[in-house]
């Protein structure tokens, strides 16, 4: 049923035929109709709110159904963008933080409810201000629920220098810190916890976090434009210029390359739309098939249901991933706002639909981008996709 070449060979009066797999619907008139609308709009809001680019990916099952960019990834040059222009992702990077941390649990190398001090001592030098209540685990580390301070004690957002802490610095100042809430408490999102996070992965695997994510998760879905750090991708001569927000002007002013350093497990990526559409279509693929393709499908479905709901019954997370309700359909994703880039990932699963929208600018609609291409492509595919069933093979 699947796109990805799967022939399954069946027996007819003693002769074996090729089943033929799924028609592609990319090319369906109502797709192409939802995609030229959605262009349209984003084109006019971008120029409305002065953000430089876009770039996006679409993806129904396994198949991709448009990828491109609109406007310049640079102004100053003007490079236009496309489905391969580089872009900060900042906290998308937690995604593939937590599959790391899965698949060492996959592997018999920790467990969810160890105490994230037995794989990082250093952890210890943290305070912890509710002792009696649970332990500070990676799991609600990854649920953003045990407790942690937002950030590392330093106000490395703050430009022009954007001065991120290297892993040795995050270490140090941690003595400084305490735990805001009881583990287990409350959802309080933290940078600090995931990359403490990516700590854990590099102890249990004997390798950096980098190294991991190369080695087993990049390398095996060919994410070859996806970087760990952004002077890296920089060097490629890909990455989109960044961009400020807008500050009492219409002007945006342009933003220097920075480097996350040891926030990098929870902020520090960089990758295009054509490589997250690889990364999405890998989700969609393992979900519906099954397999052992860099996590189990029963782990990926297993970090992609909720596993924390607040006290006010609103924000819901799942391992690493946010999984929320809106327009009464499941969304699975993760925004991403780093200096000079909003960015959104997201895969709805029961539309079996991905989506990517990257922007080169703080402040940018990218979250709407998003939405919007969902409510435009959900009824297409599924017009598509029912017709493309009836229709004679």
């Amino acid at each position: 049923r699947r796109l990805f070449l799967l022939v399954a060979l069946i027996s007819v009066s003693g002769v074996a035929v090729a089943e033929d797999p799924a028609p592609s619907i990319a090319s369906d008139p109502r797709i192409e109709d939802a995609l030229a609308a959605w262009t349209v709009w984003v084109e006019n809001d971008l120029g409305e709110s002065g953000v430089p680019a876009a770039s996006y990916s679409f993806v129904h099952r396994d198949e991709l159904l448009a990828s491109g960019g609109i406007g310049l990834a640079d102004p100053d040059s003007g490079q236009p963008a496309d489905a391969d222009t580089l872009y900060s992702i900042c906290s998308i990077s937690k995604l593939f933080t937590s599959i790391a941390v899965m698949q060492l649990r996959d592997a018999g190398k920790l467990d969810l409810d160890d105490d994230i001090g037995q794989s990082v001592p250093w952890f210890a030098s943290l305070t912890d201000a509710h002792p009696d209540d649970e332990p500070l685990s990676i799991r609600r580390a990854l649920t953003h629920s045990a407790g942690l301070p937002r950030e590392s004690d330093s106000p490395y957002w703050s430009g022009p220098d954007f001065d991120f802490p290297t892993t040795t610095q995050i270490r140090e100042r941690l003595s400084s810190q305490q735990t805001l809430y009881p583990s287990g408490r409350y959802f309080q999102y933290s940078n600090l916890g995931m990359a403490l996070l990516g700590e854990v992965v590099a102890a249990n695997a004997g390798r950096s976090w980098s190294e991991v994510l190369q080695g087993d998760i990049l390398g095996p879905l060919a994410m070859d434009n996806t970087f760990t750090s952004m002077p890296e991708a920089h060097a490629t001569g890909l990455l989109a210029a960044g961009y400020s927000a807008r500050r009492g002007s219409p002007d945006r002013e342009r933003l220097g390359l920075f480097d996350v350093e040891g926030i990098g497990p929870a902020a520090g990526m960089a990758s295009s739309a054509s490589d997250l559409a690889k990364f999405a279509s890998w989700q969609l693929r393992l979900r519906a098939d099954g397999g052992d393709q860099v996590l189990r499908a029963s782990t990926l479905r297993e970090m992609q249901r909720v596993h924390w709901v607040d006290p006010d019954w609103e924000t819901t997370w799942g391992l690493g991933f946010s999984v929320v309700k809106r327009d009464d359909t499941t969304w699975v994703r993760h925004g991403g706002g780093c200096p000079g880039f909003y960015t959104e990932f997201a895969i709805l699963p029961k539309e079996e639909l991905g989506i990517v929208v990257l922007t080169n600018a703080i402040g940018s609609n990218h979250a709407l981008y998003a939405r919007k291409a969902a409510a435009l492509l959900r009824p297409a595919v599924k017009a598509a996709s029912t017709s493309s069933v009836d229709a004679p093979h």
